[in-house]
């Protein structure tokens, strides 16, 4: 996979950070968990160091994967982008044709996704629908349950 991944410049900084936090900080704290257990004798039925082994191949996944997404990331701006359509970076408010209930949703890659905060990604179903519509386009999502369907009252950035 040599897809591109897209990311605000906030959370490409927010990225670099724990990186070097995670090689720095936590592999020698990790290393250092796993020398106390090697202290306790018979590796064999050591429970402190197969623990500690394992918090050590979960935090390299994590190192690899942090790293995978710098080597593919991209810095964007929500300025490069038109108003008129929704983009990647675009805040939108819909209404729920079913229900009348407003929200607004800022879309963002996959790795910014956060649905506490109304993030939601460009490649999820409602990021799908909603891409390259104007406002007063009607949003159509299908659900397990049928089809949602949204009105784009209003776009910025």
């Amino acid at each position: 996979m040599s897809d591109t991944i897209y990311l605000t410049k906030e959370r490409m900084q927010e990225i670099e950070e724990e990186l070097r936090y995670l090689q720095i900080h936590k592999r020698k704290e990790i290393a250092e968990k796993i020398a106390e257990a090697r202290s306790h004798g018979d590796l064999s039925e050591n429970s402190d160091y197969d623990a500690a082994k394992d918090e050590q191949a979960l935090l390299e996944l994590r190192i690899a994967k942090l790293s995978q997404i710098l080597a593919k990331a991209q810095v964007i701006k929500a300025e490069e982008f038109p108003d008129d359509k929704v983009y990647i970076l675009s805040n939108v408010t819909m209404k729920n044709l079913a229900t009348g209930a407003t929200v607004t949703y800022k879309l963002v890659s996959a790795e910014e996704a956060d649905f506490e905060q109304n993030k939601i990604a460009v490649n999820s179903p409602l990021g799908k629908a909603m891409m390259g519509k104007k406002v007063g386009e009607i949003v159509e999502v299908k659900v397990p349950a049928g089809v949602n369907r949204f009105e784009i009252l209003s776009i910025s950035k």
